[in-house]
C-alpha cells in the first residue's frame, strides 16, 4: 500500500513546530494525527485480510470507470447523486465503503445489517440518531451519511496526499502536493494511482463487479492527469461553476475548522488566500485538461443547467457519451428534477469576507469565464447545449 510517509512528517512538522505553540492546536493535531494513524492500521490489516481471504479481486477489471470531478461547491454531489440512481449501470462508493476500502470490512458491514434486520434493526435506529448529531451541522453544505454515496477522497486520504489534511495542517503552500498530486515526481505519482486502482478493485469485486465504477472526487481536481495515465479507458465528467460563489463557499467549509484548532487565523488572512489559490489552480489544471481527453469520453456541464434541469441536463450527457436511459431511471430523473426545483441553498458566502475580491477572479481565470460565458445571466438548458 502507498503511503507517503516524507509528507505525513513533513505535514507534523509544520503544525506542530513551524506554528506558534498553542495547546488547542497541539490537541487537535495530535487527536487528528491519532485517529489516522489507527484508522490507517485497520485498513491496513484489512487489505492483509483480503489478500488472504479475497485474493481474486486482483483479477478484477477495472473497465471504463466514470469520474465525476469538479473543484468544490460546483454541484458534484447533486451529479453524483442523480447518476447514482442508474442502478443498473453504475456502482458507487457510500461513505463507509471509503472509510474501510477492503472487501472484508465491507462483507462483515452486510452481515450486520442482516443481522440487525433480523432483530428489528436497533442499531440501525442508533446510528441514523448518532449520524445526525455527527454530520446534522454540515446538511446545509453537504449532507454526509454512512450509507450515502460519497466522493472518494477518503481512499486517497490513506495515501496522505489529499488536501483534505490542509484544514488541520494550514500550510497549504508548503504541502502543495497533497492539494496537486499531478505535481508529484512521476513515480511516487503512479505507486499512488496503482494503490488507488487496488482500492476500486476491492470495491467493484465485493459491490458489483460487472458495473461500471462512479466515482466523484472534488479534490481530484488535481490529479486529472494521473487517473487519465492510470485509466486510459476512463471518462471524465467536470462541471464548470461560476468561480466567484464556488471560491468563496469553498474557502467557508473550512473556516470551523481553522478557528476551532487556531482561532488566530483570521477570516480574511493568508491561509484563506491560499485555499483560493488552490481552487483557482484547480480551474485552471482541468480547463487545460479537457484538450487532453478523448472528446468521446469527455463531458462539461455547466452548473445552472443541471441546477436548473437535472433530467434534461443528465439526458444530453447521456446522448452525448451514447448511452441509453431506461424508462425506470428517466422516471426517477423527473421525481430528482422536482425535489431540486424546490430546493434553495442556505450556504451563501462573498470573496470579500475573505480577503478576496472578483477582480482577483477575474483576472486569474478569465479565459475560463470568458469560455463558458460565466459572467452572463442562467441560460435555458433548451436553448443552450453543455460545453464541451
Amino acid at each position: 500500500m502507498y503511503f507517503n510517509h516524507k509528507m505525513f512528517w513533513r505535514a507534523e512538522y509544520l503544525a506542530l513546530i513551524r506554528s506558534p505553540f498553542r495547546l488547542r492546536r497541539w490537541c487537535y493535531v495530535l487527536v487528528f494525527s491519532g485517529l489516522f494513524v489507527l484508522f490507517l492500521l485497520i485498513v491496513l490489516i484489512g487489505r492483509g485480510l483480503d489478500q488472504l481471504l479475497f485474493g481474486r479481486f486482483r483479477r478484477q477489471a477495472v473497465n471504463n470507470p466514470v469520474f465525476i470531478i469538479a473543484p468544490p461547491r460546483s454541484g458534484t454531489t447533486l451529479l453524483q447523486k442523480l447518476l447514482s440512481l442508474d442502478e443498473q449501470r453504475f456502482v458507487h462508493l457510500k461513505m463507509y465503503q471509503t472509510i474501510f476500502p477492503a472487501v472484508c470490512y465491507q462483507r462483515l458491514c452486510s452481515l450486520l445489517v442482516w443481522l440487525d434486520g433480523r432483530l428489528g434493526s436497533p442499531c440501525h435506529k442508533l446510528l441514523g440518531w448518532c449520524e445526525k448529531k455527527w454530520f446534522g451541522g454540515w446538511d446545509d453544505l453537504h449532507k454526509m451519511r454512512l450509507n450515502q454515496p460519497e466522493e472518494d477522497d477518503a481512499l486517497f486520504l490513506y495515501a496522505f496526499p489529499i488536501g483534505g489534511h490542509l484544514s488541520v495542517v494550514s500550510f497549504i503552500n508548503e504541502l502543495w502536493e497533497a492539494g496537486f498530486p499531478d505535481s508529484l515526481q512521476l513515480s511516487k505519482r503512479r505507486r499512488l494511482m496503482r494503490y488507488y486502482r487496488s482500492c476500486l478493485q476491492r470495491h467493484l469485486y465485493a459491490n458489483g463487479p460487472n458495473k461500471t465504477l462512479l466515482s466523484k472526487a472534488t479534490q481530484s481536481s488535481g490529479s486529472v492527469e494521473g487517473l487519465l495515465e492510470e485509466f486510459p479507458d476512463a471518462t471524465f465528467i467536470t462541471i464548470v461553476r461560476d468561480p466567484y460563489r464556488s471560491v468563496a463557499s469553498h474557502v467557508s467549509l473550512f473556516v470551523p475548522v481553522w478557528q476551532a484548532h487556531s482561532p488566530d487565523i483570521v477570516r480574511n488572512g493568508p491561509v484563506a488566500k491560499a485555499y483560493a489559490r488552490l481552487a483557482v489552480e484547480w480551474y485552471k489544471h482541468l480547463f487545460a485538461f479537457r484538450n487532453q481527453v478523448n472528446p468521446q469520453r469527455y463531458y462539461c456541464i455547466d452548473y445552472r443547467n443541471l441546477a436548473r434541469n437535472p433530467r434534461e441536463t443528465i439526458e444530453r450527457l447521456y446522448h452525448h457519451l451514447g448511452w441509453s436511459i431506461t424508462d425506470g431511471y428517466r422516471a426517477k430523473l423527473e421525481a430528482a428534477t422536482q425535489r431540486q426545483r424546490e430546493f434553495k441553498s442556505k450556504h451563501e458566502y462573498t470573496l470579500e469576507e475573505f480577503g478576496l475580491s472578483r477582480e482577483w477572479i477575474r483576472q486569474e481565470l478569465a479565459e475560463v469565464i470568458d469560455a463558458y460565458k460565466l459572467d452572463s445571466e442562467i441560460r435555458h438548458q433548451s436553448k443552450s447545449p453543455a460545453l464541451k
